[in-house]
């Protein structure tokens, strides 16, 4: 099970966190760490393979990246990387090609506001893409599967923090 693979594994980390959200925490759900150990990886890929429906997926850099990847090799899909900044090579944020009407499904480590999601969306359905899933490992259950309700897309995670936290 996914939750005691974060509790065994030490992805659940007690202390006093600033999220990428900017939200305050007593606890840190460090998937990037865990990341690292391929027999995670696999794990993940395998829960998280069973939610896709799209033929590309796609996850914002960094902390889904090591999964995206994972979950793409099992699935044999192509994947969109996002970038949260313009700063390096092209400039684009869009790593990756895909033709407009494409279903894209997002793949997310950790989802707390969904801001980083939505803006992952935004840009997705700009470039003529049709987002309605995102599936991620744990949902803190802070607002951001009711944040992607109202733009049409679903949240599926594998776990919600208040099973872990229990």
């Amino acid at each position: 099970m996914i939750s005691d693979m974060l509790i065994k594994n030490g992805a659940i980390k007690f202390g006093d966190f600033t999220l990428t959200s900017g939200l305050k925490s007593k606890y840190y759900v460090d998937i990037k760490e865990v990341s690292t150990k391929p027999e995670f990886l696999n794990e993940l890929a395998e829960e998280l393979s069973k939610n896709v429906k799209a033929k590309t997926i796609a996850a914002v850099e960094l902390g889904a990246v090591p999964i995206l990847i994972a979950t793409s090799i099992k699935m044999n899909l192509p994947l969109l990387i996002i970038r949260k900044e313009r700063e390096h090579g092209t400039k684009d944020l869009l790593i990756g090609k895909f033709p407009e009407g494409t279903e894209v499904d997002l793949i997310e480590d950790v989802v707390t506001t969904g801001g980083s999601l939505i803006k992952a969306i935004d840009l997705l359905r700009s470039r003529g893409a049709k987002v309605t899933r995102a599936i991620c490992v744990v949902d803190r259950e802070q607002g951001g599967a009711e944040a992607l309700k109202a733009m049409g897309v679903e949240l599926i995670p594998l776990v919600k923090i208040s099973s872990v936290l229990k």
